[in-house]
């Protein structure tokens, strides 16, 4: 990143609103919700400043650093908003996923640095364009989740440093220059809109990169240490501290230097797991300061909490000053009242609150209140200006429903996420029945999850639920009793055995938490396709129609269906050669992130403009697609189309009854439409996740008798349900099927 965009003083002078169709419905609950028309007196100014000393006992740097900072951003909006009527529009106590669900159902989960765009182009302009909207029109896509777009990594002196997540490491609230700028962000919004759509964006509230904020914060300036979870070492223990190498800012504790520093009551030591640990780099969730000289002239050591990578320092979601509160709240309002966008993605949001546990027991890290609390806070804001919001929370059942029923509107499915993948890769769906089972039966319903093909993180395999709260109760599966914890370790060897090398040499395990692949490379190997060289033309159209099947999978159920770039182009991982610097480290997931060229812009381009190489495309650009009523797009096109007149997105789910063949999954379920008879209509669907033909019977006691089940792709009755509430189907090899039944009137009559 190259660039400095500091921050101005404020402007006095405010744009006059305007006054668009949708903010006169804002009272009838209109179906686009666009906050930005009622929040954009908080656009930010910025200007240029010059170098100078990079010291804390220099002013000049100081205020350089204040002008760009997060928090300050944050001080600017929130006095601007202040008071305004737009505040108080909506309601904003409960989440409401069917509200979310009615503005948008179907997502286009974009990643920035791998799309590839026509040369000068900028990823935001690729995204406002209008050919690429018709296209996502045409399929029936009406979101866009751009990912994180604003700038992130850190800073050090005078210079910004790459980000080390992602760009999920964010440091300011002003988009980064290398994916746009905010005017075409906003065309951007309005394209959209003009298609049906709308677009959401992320906020990151458990951590930021060490950007301005972190580099205040580490010279104690004013309240900005209030920011993070950071405690100042004393020089009189800095014997106890590692030394910092001079081309580095920190370093990672070790467990001996935690464990003394929390028994001295410096830290609160140990937390319940380490995520990405790995041996050298990441072995505790602290690292500590080399020595810096603060504000006061006075030099400090700080020892800091991150979760997640070293440059991701964590918020401090309850210091005296709620700086971190401030600073988190500031960034959404930018985003939904200055940008346009509808509704947010809450990034890592279960890791909100930390609390010293026990003697002898790690510090409670997850599923702590405060998390609940604070992610109250966030989703309450974003819900009273308008918005909705979505959680990446990948923790237990019992947490996704309990942060759900205060904080974000919607939840991303990581429970059945892993299940589906190793149906298809056993050709069982009996995990997959019971993931879906216990998600009803603990209460989350489908309607509030967001299901979704790839995104830009691993495949995870962690199976949180099973493996922690649930490790020692007993589950029946492959017809014996085991425990959730040996239940995890089944399903983990499974998809490893299956989808890993020697299996599959291009896709590759990420740490402890799940393997780093694209839907058709798990496909492939599946297939059995040892390399990426062993797939030719002839293997696409099976994996194509298994790719179909998993997309019927989250789309012919209640909630939204997310799927990616990769997913739309059928891409493979790339060789582990082209990204080897990338994965290095160990972060293998850089393997399942190669370019994209969606629309065909630049067929000569081997790399995105961030440089990641193109990915080996099994689907070709949409626009061929969609003129080619076999290929994926376009049947990908008619399962929307079905999903959308049934109006299953916001049905409710009643069965995952038992099956006659492993390979077959049956999901039941009520839609809000009432029938002749004035009862809800019952609609199933159902998949052969299995790559043979399977004669079977359907059967549920949610199925009326005597009802004529009816295929909805061509409207045809296949047959009536008996006495025994079931009835007979053939289904070819990675078949899916959507009926909705009919009932008899004599039946009606006689209930």
């Amino acid at each position: 990143m190259e660039g400095q965009v500091p921050e101005s003083e404020e402007d006095d002078e405010q744009d006059a609103p305007e006054i668009t169709y949708d903010e006169q419905l804002y009272p009838a609950r209109p179906r686009r919700l666009r906050p930005r028309a009622n929040l954009r007196s908080g656009t930010l100014r910025r200007s240029f400043s010059d170098p100078r000393a990079a010291n804390g006992l220099n002013p000049a740097y100081v205020e350089w650093l204040v002008r760009q900072s997060m928090l300050k951003d944050a001080d600017v909006l929130s006095r601007q908003l202040s008071g305004s009527p737009s505040m108080w529009r909506n309601p904003y106590a409960r989440p409401d996923a069917r509200r979310a669900v009615s503005t948008s159902d179907v997502w286009f989960t974009a990643y920035p640095i791998s799309l590839i765009t026509r040369p000068g182009e900028s990823f935001l302009n690729a995204l406002a364009d209008p050919e690429l909207w018709s296209a996502f029109e045409a399929i029936g896509i009406n979101g866009v989740h751009t990912g994180p777009v604003k700038r992130a990594g850190g800073i050090r002196g005078w210079q910004e440093t790459p980000s080390v997540d992602g760009h999920f490491d964010r440091i300011g609230t002003q988009i980064d220059p290398i994916f746009g700028d905010e005017e075409t962000f906003r065309r951007m919004t309005d394209v959209a809109e003009e298609h049906g759509g709308v677009v959401i964006d992320d906020i990151v509230p458990g951590h930021t990169g060490k950007g301005a904020d972190f580099r205040l914060a580490e010279m104690a300036y004013k309240d900005y240490p209030g920011i993070y979870h950071m405690v100042e070492i004393p020089p009189e223990e800095w014997h106890l501290l590692p030394t910092v190498p001079e081309h580095r800012d920190s370093v990672n504790l070790d467990a001996d230097t935690e464990a003394a520093l929390a028994a001295r009551g410096y830290i609160i030591g140990e937390l319940q797991r380490v995520i990405f640990f790995a041996p050298g780099v990441k072995e505790t969730n602290w690292s500590v300061t080399a020595p810096v000289v603060g504000v006061d002239g006075v030099t400090r050591r700080w020892v800091y909490l991150h979760y997640f990578k070293e440059g991701q320092p964590s918020v401090n979601w309850l210091d005296p000053t709620f700086s971190g509160m401030r600073l988190v709240i500031g960034d959404a309002l930018h985003s939904l009242g200055d940008l346009g966008t509808s509704a947010l993605r809450l990034d890592a949001n279960g890791f909100l609150g930390v609390e010293k546990s026990a003697e002898g027991l790690p510090a409670w890290s997850e599923g702590h209140p405060l998390s609940h609390a604070a992610n109250h806070v966030i989703a309450g804001m974003v819900r009273k200006v308008g918005g909705f919001t979505f959680q990446e929370l990948n923790l237990t059942v019992e947490d996704i429903r309990d942060t759900g029923a205060v904080g974000a509107d919607l939840s991303y499915d990581f429970i059945n996420r892993p299940a589906y993948h190793h149906a298809l890769a056993t050709g069982d769906t009996e995990f997959l029945r019971l993931t879906l089972r216990t998600s009803l039966e603990l209460g989350v319903e489908p309607v509030s999850l967001v299901h979704g093909l790839q995104n830009h993180d691993e495949l995870t395999y962690e199976l949180v639920h099973w493996a922690t709260l649930h490790r020692d109760d007993i589950y029946p599966f492959r017809y014996q009793e085991i425990t959730g914890g040996e239940l995890a370790e089944i399903i983990r060897a499974d998809l490893t055995d299956a989808l890993t090398a020697p299996t599959a040499d291009y896709n590759l395990v990420f740490t402890t938490n799940g393997i780093a692949c694209t839907t058709a490379s798990l496909i492939a190997a599946t297939r059995g396709h040892a390399t990426l060289d062993s797939i030719t033309e002839a293997d696409v159209p099976a994996i194509r129609d298994a790719h179909l099947l998993l997309a019927a999978f989250n789309a012919w159920q209640p909630g939204v269906f997310a799927l990616s770039g990769w997913d739309l182009l059928g891409a493979l991982t790339l060789p582990q050669e082209e990204v080897a610097e990338l994965i290095a480290e160990g972060d293998t997931r850089w393997v399942e992130r190669g370019a994209h060229d969606l629309l065909g812009l630049a067929p000569e381009a081997e790399r995105s403009a961030s440089g990641m190489p193109r990915a080996r495309s099994l689907y070709g650009p949409l626009p061929e697609q969609l003129k080619d009523a076999d290929s994926f797009a376009s049947r990908l096109g008619e399962l929307l189309r079905i999903r959308s007149r049934s109006g299953i997105a916001s049905a409710r789910q009643v069965d995952v009854p038992d099956v006659a063949h492993p390979g077959l999954l049956v999901l039941v379920h009520e839609l809000e439409t009432l029938d002749d008879y004035g009862l809800p209509q019952v609609q199933l669907t159902v998949l052969n996740m299995s790559s043979e033909d399977v004669d079977g019977t359907v059967r549920s006691d949610a199925l009326p008798k005597g009802a004529a089940v009816v295929d909805a792709a061509d409207d045809q009755e296949i047959g009536t349900v008996d006495n025994l509430r079931s009835f007979p189907l053939s289904i070819g090899a990675y078949g899916a099927k959507f009926f909705v039944l009919r009932r008899a009137a004599e039946e009606v009559a006689g209930a």
